[in-house]
């Protein structure tokens, strides 16, 4: 086994593991990173950005087991009042990303290049560095307080269509659900809660879709990416975003609403940037 092979993959991982829970595109970072790091082509980085999904999806099942494991229970009619609501907000936000984001990935997502790719990021930053701007000067007046349970339907409607935009290149899931709920009024813990959950079933599907449709690209990339890198870049990708995802829920416990608000709008920002200046979503 070459070393260069298990390296590769721990990079891969690094990068996968930290930007699908911040709002950053996970697809750019690891698109950046494949290109030129592991010098594959454009559809191949793309097929291996949905290979390392599967780490991620593994670390929210891992770090999210009690709450997932509830829903699972509320599907059988054996959950408590919280495990129904979960399942409510998840088959609801589930269904409408798959309405929103489908139709969007075969439809106009390809014809988005250049400048357009990092736009919608970049407005998202910019109005979430004005909310936490408005939350500081109304001395926290305005500072996100709602639970889950205050949470209306037509709110979930909201997060699930704003979940399907992700299907946009350069856009990041967990970057437009978190702020949508932040904006929503609910609070920074429950936001990441719900978005992370979230994550799970429209990770899935958004790796299912692509593969259907480009089933060829998943044998070219065996061929040229050594097992031992995408194994590898998996497990790593497991272990850093739980990490990380602890970390980030325990942030948003604190008091911080208006720091966090406000990194996660530069970050935004930031990611915008460089999807525009490389072109890659």
């Amino acid at each position: 086994m070459n070393l260069n092979y298990v390296i590769n993959g721990i990079i891969l991982g690094i990068v996968q593991g930290i930007s699908e829970w911040l709002p950053i595109s996970s697809k750019t970072q690891i698109m950046m990173t494949s290109i030129y790091a592991l010098h594959l082509s454009f559809n191949q980085a793309y097929a291996l950005g949905l290979f390392l999904e599967a780490g991620t999806v593994l670390a929210a099942l891992i770090y999210f087991r009690r709450e997932v494991w509830g829903i699972l229970k509320a599907l059988v009619l054996r959950g408590s009042k919280y495990d129904y609501m979960m399942l409510k907000y998840i088959v609801v936000i589930t269904i409408l990303t798959g309405l929103v984001g489908v139709p969007l990935y075969l439809t106009i997502a390809d014809s988005i290049r250049g400048i357009g790719i990092g736009l919608p990021m970049i407005a998202l930053g910019l109005i979430l560095i004005a909310d936490s701007i408005l939350i500081a000067f109304s001395r926290l007046r305005y500072m996100p307080r709602k639970s889950l349970s205050d949470l209306r339907m037509w709110e979930v409607a909201v997060i699930g269509v704003v979940q399907g935009i992700a299907a946009l290149p350069g856009v990041s899931r967990s970057g437009v659900t978190v702020s949508a709920m932040l904006l929503l009024g609910l609070n920074p813990e429950d936001s990441f809660k719900l978005s992370f959950i979230s994550m799970i079933p429209a990770a899935i599907g958004a790796s299912i879709v692509p593969a259907l449709l480009t089933k060829h690209l998943f044998s070219t990339l065996i061929t040229d990416v050594n097992t031992y890198t995408i194994i590898t870049a998996i497990v790593i990708a497991a272990l850093v975003s739980i990490v990380l995802i602890d970390a980030l829920i325990k942030f948003a416990r604190g008091r911080h609403v208006v720091v966090l608000t406000a990194l996660l709008g530069a970050l935004a920002i930031l990611s915008g940037v460089l999807s525009m200046v490389t072109g890659l979503g």
